[in-house]
């Protein structure tokens, strides 16, 4: 077996090989077994496969815990500036493996557990995912803490403790079915609950303003409904060094467990309501925002979460500091999207009503502590809430933004005398009905920065998506394309390849990505191909073998591994996909075999939001061709399509090693960025894609020559759209898309119910919001290189290769280091082993 943590530093923190932090394979033996018997009661007859995954990653989380004191140590000590990360989201998956690599433990802890009669593999899949987020966002999200660790930044993740994260996904009939994820159903052996620092989070109520002794106006908020926020701590290690930072999650707890009168009284189920309703704020994540009362629960998880964060951050502030002139030089805020953007109105309140601070005073601390990265460029996703919910829940708050609102308005003014369209534009408020708050304005003028997450993206927003900010603030905004980490997604996920990898050119890569450059030359050495061909080889039979037993899917793995992984929405174009099978079946079925050269297998793994019609018809229509596709006598051995139920971290990590080619076919001008376009290209992949998102500088990087380019510019997308897109004669005038469309209106897919997937016909042929006709012979045409290039695997190989050494850029350590540097002016500090 390859081994995996190729040896970080490895010190026992108090200098003594006890069972709580000693290194050495008998101490991680006898801290197995002692947590085994002591902490989980069970001796080796008794206990099950749970338990031993406890007992293991408390043992692991031992090692861990010094290192965290003392990590916590240096900064108070130190009182350096502190990165606080502020997010809705944190997709972390699992944590064991991870852990076990960034302390250097796993090839002995291997051994120890085999020793025993035990696989680690198997105790890992005990494991749940941390499925507190619904994609990239969030796994960016947990990428940037293990980069902030490794990198020795003293940094704090802040989000919400779900109690449900994202939905795990069945299919029924085809159909995605949602059920909850309960990932705390056995407890999460990680966390640290924290109840010395529950704070206090008000809603409701009403403002009453008066003068103070000074004659200052003051407001007080009153009559407030309570809820609290407890929190849980989650060491993150940095990988080689005794950095330890912390991930908190809030919890919200009633602020009195019942009304005990009422319970008196007999009103049993009444005097629990209030503390029901208070709790359901950390219920769930992301509730359906469909209707108002999702809308308002979302509202006030958000302001839940900021509350929490933002007063944890001034009470660490105020430990060691009196007075907030120096707030800015030791705080940096970082709102991960517009979610945490009422930080901005927060952090006001605190220090209007909280600490007398005068506004422009308040105000120059804010703006100069907090910063914001925008993650999309869909006008629609660009948050909005209601000023009458505001009103509702928040009354001091919206009043704080009106007045944010005035003041900037008058600088506008000032700068576009007589420019009443641009006031209208640049405006917080969006005149309704209903009056609307726009968090993204809030959140550019709140914030000393701006930065998009992809080049192209970043031009995008500043040109068009916030032309006007742009043109005022250029300054303001930057770019920090996303990256990954590769400890999870290629030392991790990967440890064959990791394995011959350092082999080849050390194992400095793994915190030094760009060293991966130095693998070109191997990209000529015929062994070196060989044994690359192998690993991918298998890395497939593991992914098959997963299909086999939870698909009952039989796969080739000497077939074309044809991967889409990713949140399911129209513009990432998984339905481009799938009318593209179907050409290539009617393909097969006019021109024989000969027209399927090499055998492909198309896989797809995509969950679907609850209230999203659209892109759960889509599923549905992937499982039918897959039903048609994988039934078909003529198509055996040739054509497979697969899709992978409940599409998660931990699975993941088994399909971008497996993949052959990445489908990252958005619509140009729709993606920010993309992450799973890095991770599969790391892997080895080649990518079909459009110019979208970070492909650009993906396709810059690895050459032009080693990807696989098709479809409109985002420049042709809109000039397409200005001059008048006509989806019907793209229709009319292509044969292969006719013959796709005739087969979907038919119901030649589900003939028992004929116009399922009308509502798919009637949305490309009257709209095609996203372009699907425009790109599709150009689509298809990529798809034919893909197989030419496929034939030749040594030049396959070459090509792979070179995807692999020129992925440096796109390491999140990388990212995390151009944000220390250029926004948060924060400076490693590294803890003493």
């Amino acid at each position: 077996m390859e081994t995996m943590d190729s040896r970080p530093s490895r010190i026992s923190i108090l200098g003594v090989d006890d069972d709580r932090t000693g290194l050495t394979p008998e101490a991680l033996r006898r801290a197995f077994l002692d947590h085994l018997t002591f902490s989980q009661a069970k001796d080796d007859h008794t206990a099950t496969p749970r338990d031993r995954f406890i007992a293991l990653a408390l043992a692991v989380r031992d090692r861990l815990v010094h290192r965290w004191i003392r990590t916590q140590k240096a900064y108070y000590r130190a009182n350096p500036k502190r990165v606080y990360y502020l997010s809705l989201e944190y997709l972390m998956g699992r944590a064991l493996g991870n852990n076990m690599l960034n302390l250097g433990l796993y090839d002995d802890y291997r051994s120890v557990l085999a020793e025993l009669g035990l696989d680690l593999d198997a105790l890992r899949e005990e494991e749940s995912d941390a499925g507190l987020g619904n994609g990239g966002l969030g796994r960016l999200a947990a990428c940037f803490l293990d980069s902030m660790a490794t990198l020795s930044l003293p940094a704090y993740g802040y989000g919400i403790r779900y109690e449900f994260g994202i939905f795990d996904q069945r299919i029924r009939d085809g159909y995605q079915v949602e059920v909850p994820d309960e990932w705390l159903r056995f407890g999460n052996p990680w966390e640290i609950a924290r109840p010395e620092y529950t704070t206090t989070v008000r809603f409701g109520g009403h403002v009453q303003e008066a003068l103070d002794a000074s004659g200052n106006l003051r407001a007080r908020w009153l009559d407030t409904s309570n809820v609290l926020g407890f929190p849980y701590d989650t060491p993150i290690a940095g990988y080689g060094n005794a950095t330890v930072n912390t991930l908190r999650l809030w919890r919200a707890r009633a602020s009195a467990e019942f009304d005990l009168g009422r319970f008196n009284e007999g009103e049993y189920v009444r005097a629990v309501e209030d503390k029901n309703a208070s709790e359901t704020i950390s219920k769930v994540l992301y509730p359906n925002d469909n209707v108002t009362q999702g809308k308002e629960l979302r509202f006030r998880q958000q302001y839940f979460f900021v509350s929490c964060s933002v007063q944890d951050i001034v009470r660490r502030y105020l430990k060691t500091s009196s007075g907030f002139d120096a707030f800015p030089d030791k705080v940096a805020i970082q709102l991960n999207d517009t979610h945490p953007a009422m930080a901005i109105l927060e952090l006001m309140r605190i220090l209007l009503d909280g600490h007398g601070l005068p506004w422009d005073k308040a105000w120059e601390i804010t703006r100069s502590s907090v910063a914001y990265t925008n993650h999309t460029l869909l006008a629609e996703a660009l948050e909005k809430w209601p000023v009458a919910l505001f009103e509702k829940l928040l009354p001091r708050h919206l009043q704080i933004l009106f007045e944010i609102n005035r003041r900037f308005l008058r600088a506008v003014m000032n700068r576009y005398t007589f420019d009443e369209g641009r006031l209208r534009r640049m405006s917080m408020i969006e005149e309704g009905p209903p009056k609307q708050v726009r968090m993204a304005h809030l959140s550019v003028v709140g914030s000393h920065s701006v930065n998009g997450v992809a080049e192209l993206h970043t031009r995008l927003l500043k040109s068009e998506v916030l032309a006007d900010f742009g043109e005022m603030f250029p300054d303001v905004f930057n770019n920090k394309t996303n990256g990954v980490t590769p400890r999870r997604w290629l030392l991790e996920a990967n440890p064959r390849l990791s394995a011959l990898i350092t082999e080849a050119i050390g194992p400095e890569w793994i915190t030094d990505l760009d060293q991966l450059r130095r693998l070109e030359p191997f990209a000529d050495d015929a062994g070196f191909r060989a044994r690359v061909r192998q690993i991918k080889r298998e890395n497939k039979q593991v992914l098959a073998g997963y299909v086999r037993e939870h698909q009952g899917i039989v796969i080739d793995p000497d077939s074309i591994f044809d991967v889409q992984v990713k949140r399911l929405h129209e513009y990432k174009r998984q339905l481009l996909d799938a009318l593209h099978i179907v050409a290539l079946r009617n393909r097969a079925k006019r021109q024989g075999l000969s027209a399927l050269p090499v055998p492909r297998t198309f896989i797809f793994g995509a969950k679907a939001a609850p209230g999203y019609a659209m892109a759960k018809l889509i599923i549905k229509l992937i499982h039918s061709i897959a039903d048609v596709v994988n039934g078909d006598r003529d198509l055996e051995g040739r054509l497979k399509v697969v899709f992978l139920a409940n599409y998660r971290v931990s699975l993941a990590e088994k399909v971008f090693p497996a993949a052959d080619v990445s489908e990252q076919i958005s619509t140009a001008g729709k993606e920010a960025s993309g992450t799973g376009n890095m991770k599969f290209a790391l892997n080895g992949a080649l990518t079909i894609g459009t110019l979208d998102g970070a492909n650009v500088e993906i396709r810059e990087e690895v050459g032009a020559e080693n990807f696989f380019l098709f479809g409109l510019t985002a420049e042709e997308v809109a000039d397409l759209k200005r001059r008048g897109y006509d989806p019907r004669a793209a229709h009319d005038g292509n044969e292969e898309i006719r013959g796709v469309m005739e087969l979907l209106r038919s119901g030649f897919f589900t003939p028992d119910t004929p116009s399922l997937f009308q509502p798919i016909v009637d949305s490309l042929l009257g709209r095609d919001e996203y372009m699907l006709f425009a790109d599709f012979a150009s689509y298809a045409d990529a798809h034919e290189r893909v197989v030419r290039a496929y034939q030749d695997q040594e030049a396959w190989s070459r090509m792979a290769v070179l995807n692999i050494a020129r992925m440096g850029k796109f390491s999140s350590d990388r990212t995390i280091r151009q944000y220390a540097e250029q926004i948060w002016h924060a400076r490693p500090l590294p803890v003493g082993g």
